[in-house]
């Protein structure tokens, strides 16, 4: 050791040294608590901070499209609440759950202000929804539209009224006939050259469509008690045939079928009963005339004309200048379709007819064209309404 020198703890300069490193540190471990503490504030007024803005954009929005647009610029993940929580990473671990858990307070109040603020616009957009489509009560409600008859229906109507006042049944029978009542019961035996005269849809060898209302004649025939008065009857209905649809003819179409059988049955009567119909069908100053003709079910036949429409009888292009226009086909029952039916043709009598409506419909309402009474076209048919 050399002369004049003192050991260092001797010196008293390692106490001094240790106690100036001690101070050292420690005033480094305070200034990084505080800076600590300084950094955790910070991050707790950032988050009030976006608290109260947050609150107020939530609030501002005026529309659901405002209130989503809020939602992803404060929750999304490049929002500033997810760009606060990345900062956690530099505190202290006892500090980082702490702020963590302000934070998802922050979010969690942030959310149901978001909440709140879309069911308030949803309820706003409902309610001013409700108020224009608000409906008074009080107010008398809009009329169910009523519907008419059809103009062919309103036709009918017409026949079975009147004849109904003259003591006739109405009566109604299949659509889907057997053959034996559509032809061979109406003087058509199988092989007959006259069944050529219809096109019929078959559906087997014995069952078909009907092609006339004829075949109740027989069905009633067959069944009436004559000890109980004369048959007086007649079948509306639909009849069906293989035509082709244009202005004149259609597949489905009307048939009203008459029959009258009693005893000392005249030709006079079924011109008087005619003429009555086309009165009431058509009016007083309408008259009838019987032409000869041929159908297999009467013998005599008769063609029955009316007087034509457009030229009142004078001649037209309408009626080919005759002054007339044949509206249906009658005739006396002939005495086969009798005995079929097991009435006796030597003591009963009578005649039957065939009334077209969908015909009669066209003449009386100058319809060029069959075709518009099944178009199911209102404009068309309100025509023939008691509101047209």
């Amino acid at each position: 050791m050399w002369l004049g020198m003192k050991s260092l703890t001797e010196s008293g300069w390692y106490r001094d040294a240790s106690s100036l490193v001690l101070g050292r540190s420690f005033f480094i471990c305070l200034k990084s608590k505080l800076e600590m503490e300084d950094d955790v504030m910070s991050l707790r007024d950032k988050l009030n901070e976006l608290h109260e803005r947050g609150l107020a954009e939530i609030q501002k929005s005026t529309d659901l499209k405002d209130v989503n647009q809020v939602r992803v610029s404060l929750l999304g993940k490049k929002g500033p609440i997810t760009e606060v929580l990345r900062g956690m990473r530099d505190l202290d671990a006892e500090e980082r759950p702490k702020v963590g858990a302000f934070a998802n307070e922050i979010r969690d109040d942030l959310t149901a202000a978001l909440t709140k603020r879309r069911e308030e616009l949803e309820n706003a957009v409902l309610n001013a929804r409700l108020a224009k489509e608000a409906i008074d009560v009080t107010l008398p409600g809009t009329p169910v539209a009523k519907g008419e008859p059809h103009v062919i229906q309103q036709i009918i109507d017409q026949i079975e009224d009147l004849f109904l006042g003259m003591g006739y049944q109405v009566l109604s029978g299949p659509e889907v006939e057997e053959d034996k009542y559509n032809f061979e019961m109406m003087n058509l035996p199988k092989n007959h050259p006259a069944r050529d005269m219809q096109d019929t849809f078959y559906i087997t060898k014995e069952i078909l469509m009907r092609t006339q209302t004829s075949p109740m004649q027989a069905r009633t025939l067959e069944k009436h008690d004559f000890s109980q008065g004369p048959l007086k009857m007649i079948s509306p209905g639909v009849v069906y045939r293989r035509d082709t649809d244009d202005p004149t003819h259609s597949h489905q179409f009307h048939q009203v079928e008459g029959l009258v059988i009693d005893k000392h049955i005249t030709m006079a009567d079924l011109k008087g009963t005619l003429q009555v119909l086309a009165h009431e069908l058509f009016g007083d100053k309408f008259d009838v005339r019987l032409r000869p003709s041929y159908f297999p079910f009467t013998e005599p036949s008769v063609e029955a004309d009316i007087t034509c429409f457009n030229c009142g009888g004078k001649g037209c292009n309408v009626c080919k200048n005759t002054g007339w226009i044949e509206v249906l086909g009658a005739g006396m029952v002939h005495p086969n379709v009798l005995k079929m039916a097991g009435v006796d043709p030597d003591v009963y009598g009578g005649f039957a007819f065939g009334v077209g409506p969908d015909r009669f419909a066209m003449l009386k309402y100058g319809v060029d064209d069959i075709r518009n009474f099944y178009l199911n076209d209102v404009r068309f048919l309100t025509q023939f309404t008691k509101k047209g």
